[in-house]
């Protein structure tokens, strides 16, 4: 199956050896209308992680990976679905491409690490930061 990472799962060394081990980067991707913030679902906590949001004429830069059964198990554990994240799809060249949203979230600025390991997967993905973001 196919997965649309935008946040630290850009990150290809994070995705491939500690995350999803045996996962495959398949190629960078534009998501249009939506844009990328960082919020938190607790109001009391101090910092926030990426999530998307619609808005129109934006885009969103990500990485697609081929994931396993198995792989988007660990993921849903991870991204602490269905309760934090959910789950939606997206058609490219006809096949379904999952990626996780939060609903309901408070702005936060994300931490310095977070940050560093998204830029990190830019590079990765060879995603240029002049043209998407710059944290």
């Amino acid at each position: 199956m196919l997965y649309f990472a935008y946040g630290s799962n850009l990150n290809h060394y994070q995705m491939q050896n500690i995350r999803c081990f045996g996962s495959r980067y398949s190629k960078a991707f534009y998501l249009k209308d939506y844009k990328l913030i960082f919020c938190h679902p607790n109001k009391l906590n101090k910092f926030g992680y990426g999530n998307i949001m619609k808005k129109k004429g934006s885009k969103v830069a990500g990485a697609i990976w081929e994931i396993t059964k198995e792989h988007e198990k660990i993921l849903d554990s991870y991204e602490q679905f269905p309760t934090v994240y959910q789950k939606q799809y997206f058609y490219l060249s006809g096949r379904k491409i999952m990626y996780y949203i939060m609903n309901k979230y408070f702005i936060k600025d994300p931490p310095k690490s977070y940050i560093d390991t998204i830029n990190e997967g830019y590079k990765d993905c060879n995603i240029d930061l002049r043209i998407n973001y710059r944290f």
